[in-house]
């Protein structure tokens, strides 16, 4: 189905155009019909498949009927859990109005309260915004929310899991009007429908994967290779095979440091991203990574909904992701709207445990790829550490065994030494 059959107006079918759309997505098609009779909607989709143009286009549809005047007044607000998906969701939307005079403003930590706040007061339509800068703003009454019409909660299973949920519910209890709620997810987690049984009413539920899917034209491979051989793969893996653009993620910030430092003496250019950066640091290591001026960026979670690199043909999982669902958002920077893409994790002995929670989840066994140089017998690995383990208990054992004997020894002595002696007098009795 495409654009030019559903009606939209003329200034934003002219912008979507521009943005090289043609073809709707399935979440497209059935989210974008449901928004416009006015049902809150609850819907899921894997990421990468149109979810901001299903929600945002209908929205912006409806808020070019309904303006009157140049008066810019915020009707619709839009949450999300990460800065970078803020942003990048903010760059769609001013992307959709460029023909119209609807204004949209984007807040979230990291970045200056005090610009945030003169946008706000100037007047505007839409905000994009995470929730605890939103928070802020509503607390020092630089932002009114009395006149929302549409609100958004945007990967509403990060959220949750980021801890947002008393941030949400205060932020909604400063919308005094009647509006209409849309709750897009990744995933249909108990916390997600627990959530939209809260805040939404008769919602639309839409959903056009299974659970958990990752995109099908991803290709997903496991490396077997010990721990601390994980940097010498990857580089030999980037530097063999000639890999232009390589997104990298860690499992904390110093070991995405660590792995980047590893990458550089290797001759491979490589940027960070996490939280410790600041913004104006992660916006630049995502321009130049998206530009081919780095080949690799390093990235910990905070990354994986936010990012939005067209063409990504290459994930690694330098650590699994502790939560089985994290591997589907991180995997979902890669294949998207029906590109191919690779996924590849390197894994030691102790992320398997993980690995099994990840196949239990996406339904199927992934490919193992085992590199003669690299690939190790993990009955062997665990029979050296048995081994190392025994020898390194084995001093404490034998001195263990040797007080023992002592103990008994004395308490021998001590018994045969009683014999025929009356029993002392204890100093407690009366």
């Amino acid at each position: 189905m495409s654009f030019d059959s559903i009606g939209l107006p003329e200034d934003l079918l002219k912008a979507v155009k521009e943005c090289g759309y043609k073809t709707m997505t399935p979440i497209q098609q059935q989210a974008i019909p449901a928004v416009r009779t006015g049902q809150d909607v609850l819907a899921s989709a894997q990421t990468g498949t149109g979810k901001t143009a299903a929600f945002a286009l209908p929205i912006i549809e409806q808020l070019l009927k309904g303006k009157t005047s140049s008066e810019h007044v915020v009707k619709a607000l839009i949450l999300t859990p990460t800065r970078e998906l803020a942003i990048q969701i903010a760059d769609n939307i001013r992307e959709y109005t460029q023909f119209t005079d609807l204004k949209t403003a984007v807040v979230y930590g990291g970045s200056s309260t005090a610009s945030q706040e003169k946008q706000l007061k100037s007047g505007v339509d839409i905000i994009v915004a995470t929730p605890g800068r939103l928070r802020d703003h509503l607390t020092v009454h630089s932002v009114s929310l009395s006149q929302m019409k549409f609100l958004v909660l945007d990967e509403a299973d990060r959220m949750l899991d980021m801890g947002f949920l008393t941030d949400i519910e205060n932020i909604i209890q400063s919308a005094k009007n009647k509006y209409q709620t849309l709750l897009f997810s990744a995933t249909f987690s108990n916390k997600v429908r627990s959530l939209a049984t809260q805040f939404l009413t008769n919602p639309r539920v839409l959903e056009t994967a299974k659970q958990n899917a990752t995109a099908s034209k991803v290709r997903h491979y496991v490396y077997p290779v010990e721990e601390h051989r994980k940097s010498e793969l990857l580089a030999e893996l980037i530097g063999v095979n000639n890999w232009k653009q390589v997104l990298v993620f860690a499992g904390t910030k110093e070991s995405a440091n660590d792995i980047a430092k590893e990458l550089k003496l290797d001759g491979i250019k490589t940027a960070i991203c996490h939280g410790d950066k600041s913004q104006g640091n992660r916006n630049r290591a995502l321009e130049e990574f998206s530009a081919g001026k780095v080949r690799v960026l390093v990235a910990t979670d905070v990354a994986a909904r936010g990012l939005d690199i067209p063409d990504l043909p290459y994930v690694v999982n330098y650590h699994l992701p502790f939560l089985a669902e994290d591997y589907v958002h991180r995997i979902g920077r890669t294949g998207r709207a029906g590109k191919s893409g690779t996924a590849i994790s390197l894994v030691s002995p102790k992320d398997n445990r993980f690995l099994a929670n990840i196949e239990e989840i996406v339904g199927y066994r992934i490919e193992q790829v085992k590199l003669k140089a690299y690939d190790f017998d993990p009955l062997d690995y665990a029979s050296k550490y048995e081994k190392k383990a025994a020898a390194k208990e084995a001093p404490k054992m034998n001195r263990y065994k040797a007080t023992q004997v002592k103990n008994r020894e004395v308490a021998k002595k001590n018994k045969e030494g009683t014999k025929g002696k009356a029993p002392r007098k204890s100093r407690y009795s009366s």
